[in-house]
């Protein structure tokens, strides 16, 4: 059996003890800084040990961190501030946040504002039907919450399945939510691998609607069993993607994988060696 310290020293990111950080040459800006990871990946792990599983994170080189929605509450069971002093100390920036946008959408404001992170993502629609006029309901209610998200000094966000692409009336809805939003106000998080699932193409979108992607969902997807997969098995051509960076207007990479070959840590080292040999 392969273990975590064989498999890094495998990959290239084990020496001399330490865990080396890559130099990303094709990330936003040459900085390997703004390369970071969707915690939902290590989901099991942060309710177990949300502190050290946060360690081993920082051993990979990753920068950035994202949380998401957990039975233990926004932060793992840590309060907004002791979330942000943790990461702080380990090296890390707590940058962004997955909610709802529901009856405790005002304490997700609050406690955001509180952790000191810069976005606030809604992770899902707020009104279920996938109809013209719903996506329009959708867009002012996003709208409302960015200017809601400004006064606290928060970017609002909105981060995408494969479900948006659907077409009514010959209509993308996703489409909709970028025609019907402020830019100043609703900054998209584009999740690459559930917009290639859709059959579309996230250049197109990058194109389209240039600057209206700062942050990345990076994941790879296998293409038959419609689901994640380490970098450079599935379907998404993550170099070509890199390379249209500046037409999304490209901040902050977060690297989300929810299904694993072995352990989330060693899929994590895969994805972070790819990312180097690139």
């Amino acid at each position: 059996m392969t273990t975590r310290k064989d498999f890094l020293i495998q990959t290239g990111l084990l020496a001399a003890g330490t865990v080396l950080l890559p130099s990303f040459t094709m990330l936003p800006n040459n900085q390997e800084n703004n390369l970071g990871v969707q915690l939902y990946t290590f989901r099991n792990e942060m309710a177990a040990d949300a502190v050290g599983t946060l360690k081993k994170i920082a051993a990979l080189g990753i920068k950035q961190i994202e949380t998401a929605l957990s039975h233990n509450g926004r932060y793992y069971g840590l309060q907004p501030k002791e979330m942000k002093k943790v990461c702080e100390d380990l090296g890390l920036t707590l940058r962004s946040g997955h909610v709802a946008l529901d009856d405790q959408w005002q304490q997700s404001m609050d406690e955001a504002a509180e952790s000191g992170q810069e976005y606030l993502l809604c992770s899902s629609l707020p009104f279920k039907g996938q109809t013209i006029s719903n996506y329009k309901r959708v867009a002012e209610a996003f709208n409302k919450a960015g200017e809601e998200c400004k006064k606290r000094n928060l970017k609002f966000g909105y981060h995408n399945h494969d479900y948006e692409f659907d077409t009514h009336k010959g209509k993308v809805l996703y489409d909709l939510l970028l025609d019907n939003t402020q830019p100043d106000l609703v900054y998209m998080e584009l999740d690459l691998g559930w917009v290639v699932v859709a059959g579309k193409d996230p250049i197109d979108y990058f194109e389209r609607y240039e600057g209206r992607f700062p942050l990345w969902h990076l994941k790879d997807m296998d293409m038959t069993k419609k689901e994640s997969t380490e970098f450079g098995k599935g379907g998404l051509d993550i170099p070509k993607m890199l390379r249209h960076k500046k037409a999304s207007g490209l901040q902050y990479i977060f690297i989300e994988q929810e299904e694993y070959s072995s352990t989330p840590f060693e899929s994590m080292a895969h994805n972070m060696a790819f990312m180097k040999n690139m």
